[in-house]
């Protein structure tokens, strides 16, 4: 049986300590893209709204002058 070699276990466990770190600030960096990604959705759909709403001006007033 092979005898374990302290120094290529000490790179190892100094490896999986930075990929810990790495995945951390990728799970972080996710998160915040994820609630960007809520704010713009709601933007979308306030924009949606007042489109909407403005349409509804323009053919009520388009109409009105028609009917005269």
């Amino acid at each position: 049986m092979d005898d374990i070699n302290l120094v290529e276990y000490g790179k190892l466990i100094s490896k999986v300590d930075l990929l810990e770190k790495k995945i951390d600030k990728m799970e972080t960096a996710l998160e915040e893209l994820l609630a960007l990604a809520n704010k713009g959705r709601g933007g979308f759909w306030a924009g949606m709204m007042i489109a909407s709403f403005v349409g509804a001006i323009i053919s009520y007033v388009s109409r009105a002058m028609i009917g005269r």
